[in-house]
């Protein structure tokens, strides 16, 4: 009798570790999946947060859909998809300030039926535009960027090298021919 008491209280201890470690692990795994939910899909906003879900398209370093939270603005979620992608030509870096980046906000109206694209430009040498700073997106917007660039003395010579190129050949292969 007195051999029942003594393994009741380790049954107890022993269950009670088990649940604390099968626990940590499930709560773990619940914050893992708060932020990334899987590829291309990401959660910003807290739990119990409203929230609006917003995709990001084009030229930036993470696109995808994200939940956001209400009242975001278009520099925030910029800024959430880890800024504009790193343009290189021949193994170096662009100068910044020739760039220019095109961002577009695609709105649908369900009451009207109707697709509203608001379309701003920026460059980096300029002040960031304030009504892109105060813009603020509303669930489903899609916000789409695209950076341009002027074209560089080394994408001239690509081009103009890729058609002589070709030119030469053309000529070489007629005159092999017609002998």
């Amino acid at each position: 009798m007195n051999r029942s008491k003594k393994s009741h209280p380790l049954k107890f201890l022993s269950l009670f570790i088990v649940l604390i470690i099968t626990s940590a692990d499930f709560l773990q795994a619940q914050e893992s999946q708060l932020f990334r939910l899987s590829e291309g899909f990401v959660r910003i906003s807290e739990a119990g947060q409203l929230s609006d879900t917003l995709n990001v398209w084009g030229d930036v370093n993470a696109p995808g859909r994200y939940i956001v939270p209400r009242g975001t603005t278009v520099h925030e979620i910029l800024s959430y998809s880890r800024g504009a992608v790193q343009q290189r030509v021949a193994g170096q870096n662009i100068d910044w300030n020739k760039l220019r980046m095109e961002v577009s906000v695609s709105s649908f109206d369900p009451e009207t039926g109707r697709e509203t694209v608001r379309n701003f430009e920026y460059r980096y040498n300029e002040p960031y535009p304030e009504e892109l700073r105060s813009m603020r997106l509303r669930n489903d917007d899609i916000v789409a960027v695209e950076m341009k660039r002027s074209p560089a003395f080394i994408d001239w010579l690509r081009v103009f090298s890729t058609v002589v190129s070709a030119t030469a050949t053309t000529i070489i292969v007629i005159d092999r021919l017609s002998d």
